[in-house]
């Protein structure tokens, strides 16, 4: 093992020992500069997941997120340099994490703040205006083949708790009140997407998630809608296509007999 890789090894180790061969340009004790350093980038860590994870800390109290943060930031240290990204793990973490085993709705909780993150930084792209959508050709034949290409900063999260509820509560002026009207139980799906400069997190249900969740995956327009249909007798197509324009969702649409999708002009 070289220097450099014995000397990032120790800072996060679970003792304090300092790498062998480190010396100090003043003569001072290694051991204590290297405690000094090692405590700060722990720390700079931590607050990187806090700010990062405001629910999820405000769930579970600062001490105890900073506690369970401290042991996260042990494991292998992060892959980008960008500190708003770090973080990827963490969801996993809490899962496993004894203390938090009673906290079930708490892991998918981070993991859409993880999501959120990933939307703020997610590529820019414009989305397709309602003109050009009333422009697409009606063609009963041509139209279920359609392909929709979605915004780089769409997400979807289902989960078995109301994380959406949770996350919302912790957004109003009245937290606990807010939070006394959440059941932690109900199962919620989450979309997350941005538009223009903000990130926005709504409640979508089974059909609309099902829906978006076969656009991603390259399914054509009717394809997409008939899973929609089979995962909720209720789904309304058109709610859900002028949540996804409000949204900013769609950024191209395809139809075969064009042979080229639609962009905006230049």
């Amino acid at each position: 093992m070289s220097g450099l890789a014995a000397f990032a090894e120790a800072l996060l180790a679970d003792d304090a020992i300092c790498p062998p061969g480190l010396v100090t340009w003043n003569g001072s004790d290694p051991q204590k500069r290297f405690a000094v350093y090692r405590n700060n980038v722990i720390v700079g860590l931590v607050d990187a997941l806090a700010d990062s994870f405001p629910v999820t800390q405000a769930l579970v109290g600062a001490d105890f997120f900073r506690a369970m943060a401290r042991e996260f930031v042990r494991r292998p240290p992060p892959r980008s340099p960008v500190l708003a990204l770090y973080g990827e793990g963490f969801a996993g973490f809490i899962e496993s994490f004894p203390p938090a085993a009673t906290l079930l709705y708490l892991a998918d909780v981070a993991r859409l703040e993880l999501l959120r993150v990933q939307a703020w930084h997610a590529a820019d792209a414009d989305a397709i205006t309602q003109a050009q959508v009333a422009a697409v050709p009606t063609d009963p034949d041509g139209l279920p083949a359609a392909h929709l290409t979605l915004h780089p900063a769409l997400f979807l999260l289902a989960s078995a708790h109301a994380v959406v509820s949770l996350w919302a509560a912790h957004q109003a002026d009245a937290v606990a009140e807010a939070l006394a009207a959440v059941d932690p139980a109900r199962a919620e799906t989450a979309l997350v997407c941005r538009k223009d400069l903000e990130v926005n997190i709504y409640r979508v249900d089974p059909g609309t998630a099902a829906f978006i969740g076969k656009l991603q995956q390259g399914q054509p327009f009717g394809a997409a809608m008939a899973q929609a249909l089979q995962a909720d007798d209720d789904f309304d197509p058109a709610a859900t296509l002028a949540l996804m324009l409000r949204t900013g969702a769609i950024t191209d649409i395809t139809i075969p007999t064009l042979m080229a999708p639609i962009h905006h002009p230049e």
